[in-house]
């Protein structure tokens, strides 16, 4: 290549940036130095220039500080592999990402026997350094050069101390089979007992590995470690920018101006009895339109969060950056700064709050005649809890209910009747999958693990919230503009033959063909009512389901049974309601802080964004949980419990416990004096000698042999012979798993109204 001409010796700012432009992702300092002919006693200022470039956002830096014009990558760059698409090729996201908007979506694409090769050892949750290929507006074909390995990467654990004062490191994630030894000059004042992260350090052959305390994070024995785990290890923000902040203490409540008043209509909010903030109201009466004979009127009102946090803001940012709010037993990490979630955007009693809403005509059977979206200001007339509404429509009313029993709340499940019509005339899929609760003493401490509760004024809200959701996306398609969907696609081929060959098992026999909708799992989950595999069959159909997920295509809502969904009703707590809301004002005129024109092609970005950011959520949210189920259980070591078998491998059983849903391990090793083989087809350990079988489903009487609380592992015995013998009838069948259940519904999404 023939040098640069350069006057003073050093290239200017706009010939590199000319020249990396002209050579994308090939060049580093040592390239640029010799295209333009800068010698030795200028590379220091040479270095100034790129760094200020570098300062300013015209560049992007990749590993090996190879250089790429701003708003691409390096050619040679460090990628973090985050999940598998559809097609089952990994996707991945650049370490590190100095542009503007989201950073650009990397696939690493499988085909060729070369590729299968380099790719064989490479999965979802690992770092790699790969060489980039464009292939379109902020899309990037990789193929892996090096996978980075785990002792690179930062290490949380809990610091212990041996008996001859050796400092040790225990590591918090229960797959982590190893310690790590911690030298004196390297334990940065940590004390024995304190959670902290630490710096694996290379060199050491035999032995131990080493590590270097960078951080405490607190003690061990204090519960609300038990989160902060999750929250550390998952990467999820919990400081909000100054700016952001200083935006959410000046907000200001609104006025009237060009709203509708609502006021003067009794909007009632119905949440969980801890809930901090309150983001959808309802109504409803009977229509007055004659030619909708028993028909009805329902009003449901969501705070105006789109009012609140403007587009390219500092609290647009950070939300967008969190994607949603994150709940655990002891707090919440909130998707906006408590100023706005617990005060100004929350729709509190009394007082005047923004809202959209979305006036609901049904007609006697259930069925949406219209829809008609307003930007209004309201008076949250009451704010109720589940079990004050349920008690009080149960002829129960607390002095708080009493005045809305007749008014508001009969009126409510009056329409809801209708409403359910049509719920039960459309079929979603109806899996029952208990979920449990985390009881804080007023001490701080764990008192008591519980199921949640699920009463009809649970399934009345939600159903207001689904007509809500599904006349959002009506509306934007109506009026032309980009939706940000709630997509929920049909279980795979290899799923629903993994499903069927369990069910043949049992005896229950799912319809066969392409055309399989959520009635034919109903009719499944309805004919194991009361029988003794009612349990197990829910589960499994559970697990057989795909996760839903956010996308700009409308590919529709398989659980829901539903052709167009969209998330409406929470923006307090999802990114995903906000672009709903700013999409409705934009399309219907209602004010200027609409959606901008320059999100609409950043709507698929977004999407994997926020898709990615609630699943990092579940992660957490599930974590935390078998933290504080291990840390309660921890006081019953050694008591007897009754379960069922969630989970068959070839190193042992997995258990769920039947009080607590506690979730635990029994390894193979401690199953009783025989070889067991793993009978995957039938799903089952099976002894040797004795023929003897566990198998998925299989109720089992368990002894707690060990609780971790720092890990969430629980280790399990099974007492007395357990199992059965092969003579007895053919069942419990399922897909092994490595992994817990969730015991969660992956579309439940739509309206989880958490502790907030």
């Amino acid at each position: 290549m023939a040098k640069k001409k350069v006057t003073d010796g050093l290239p200017s700012k706009q010939d590199i940036l000319k020249y990396i432009a002209d050579n994308p992702g090939m060049v580093g300092k040592r390239e640029i130095a010799k295209a333009f002919g800068v010698g030795p006693e200028l590379r220091v200022q040479l270095k100034g220039l790129l760094r200020e470039l570098k300062a300013e956002g015209d560049i992007n830096q990749g590993h090996g500080k190879r250089m790429a014009p701003k708003g691409e990558l390096p050619e040679v760059t460090l990628v973090d592999i985050l999940r598998l698409d559809r097609d089952g090729d990994l996707m991945g996201r650049p370490v590190e990402w100095t542009g503007e908007g989201d950073p650009p979506r990397i696939v690493f694409e499988g085909g060729g026997k070369a590729r299968r090769r380099e790719m064989a050892d490479v999965g979802v949750g690992d770092r790699v350094l790969a060489r980039l290929t464009r292939a379109g507006r902020n899309r990037y074909v990789a193929r892996v050069i090096k996978r980075l390995e785990k002792d690179e990467q930062p290490v949380l654990g809990v610091f212990t101390l041996t008996e001859d004062g050796e400092g040790r490191l225990q590591p918090t994630d229960k797959k982590v089979r190893h310690e790590y030894t911690i030298a004196p000059e390297h334990r940065n004042n940590a004390k024995a007992g304190e959670i902290v992260v630490a710096q694996p350090q290379q060199g050491r052959r035999f032995g131990l590995k080493t590590a270097k305390i960078v951080e405490v994070i607190g003690s061990s024995l204090d519960p609300k470690a038990l989160s902060l785990i999750p929250i550390f290890t998952l990467g999820i923000p919990t400081k909000f920018s100054d700016a952001a902040l200083h935006d959410a203490e000046k907000a200001k409540p609104v006025t009237l101006g060009q709203r509708e008043d609502l006021r003067d209509i009794p909007l009632i909010t119905i949440d969980p009895e801890d809930a901090r903030d309150h983001d959808d109201a309802v109504f409803a009466e009977p229509d007055t339109d004659p030619g909708n004979p028993g028909g009805w009127h329902a009003i449901v009102a969501i705070a105006d969060v789109a009012h609140y946090v403007r587009p390219g803001s500092a609290l647009d940012h950070d939300a967008r950056q969190r994607g949603n709010s994150t709940y655990f037993p002891d707090r919440v990490v909130p998707m906006l700064p408590e100023a706005l979630s617990a005060d100004l955007c929350s729709l509190v009693e009394h007082k005047d709050r923004a809202c959209m809403a979305v006036h609901l005509w049904f007609d006697a059977e259930g069925n949406k005649k219209r829809h008609k979206f307003v930007r209004g200001l309201m008076r949250c007339a009451a704010g109720l809890n589940y079990r004050q509404v349920q008690s009080a429509i149960d002829g129960m009313p607390d002095e708080m209910a009493l005045p809305f029993l007749e008014p508001v709340l009969k009126p409510l499940y009056a329409c809801h009747a209708a409403v359910n019509k049509a719920r039960e005339a459309r079929q979603p899929l109806a899996i029952h999958a208990p979920e449990r609760r985390v009881v804080m003493g007023k001490d701080g401490h764990i008192a008591a693990i519980k199921p949640r509760d699920h009463m009809l004024s649970h399934q009345v809200i939600e159903d207001f919230m689904i007509a809500a959701n599904v006349a959002a996306a009506e509306e934007l398609e109506k009026r032309k503009q980009p939706c940000m969907y709630r997509v929920h696609e049909q279980p795979s081929d290899e799923k629903i033959d993994s499903l069927r060959k369990f069910l043949n098992t049992l005896d229950y026999k799912l319809a066969k063909g392409q055309g399989l909708r959520p009635m034919h799992f109903n009719a499944i989950l309805k004919a194991a009512i009361g029988s003794e595999h009612e349990r197990l069959i829910n589960e499994v159909v559970l697990r057989s389901q795909m996760q839903a997920t956010y996308s700009p295509d409308n590919r529709g809502h398989f659980g829901l049974n539903l052709h167009k969904y969209a998330h409406f009703t929470s923006p307090i707590r999802r990114y995903a309601d906000v672009l709903v809301h700013r999409a409705l004002i934009r399309g219907l005129g209602l004010g200027d802080d609409g959606l901008p024109p320059e999100d609409d092609a950043d709507f698929e970005n977004i999407a994997e964004h926020i898709s990615l950011t609630e699943r990092r959520s579940m992660q957490a949210e599930r974590d935390a949980m078998d933290r504080f189920v291990a840390a309660f259980m921890s006081e019953h070591v050694g008591a007897q419990f009754e379960g069922r078998i969630t989970g068959v491998t070839r190193f042992g059983l997995f258990v769920e416990l039947d009080e607590t849903g506690a979730d635990g391990f029994v390894p193979i090793s401690t199953l009783g004096d025989d070889f067991y083989e793993h009978d995957e087809a039938h799903r089952a350990l099976v002894g040797k000698r004795s023929n003897k079988r566990f198998r998925l489903g299989d109720g089992v009487t368990i002894r707690l042999a060990e609780a971790t609380p720092v890990t969430g592992g629980l280790r399990f015995e099974i007492m007395g012979s357990g199992g059965q013998s092969t003579n007895t009838r053919r069942g419990g069948a399922g897909k092994p798993a490595l992994k817990k259940p969730t015991n969660r519904a992956p579309w439940s999404k739509h309206r989880s109204k958490k502790r907030k």
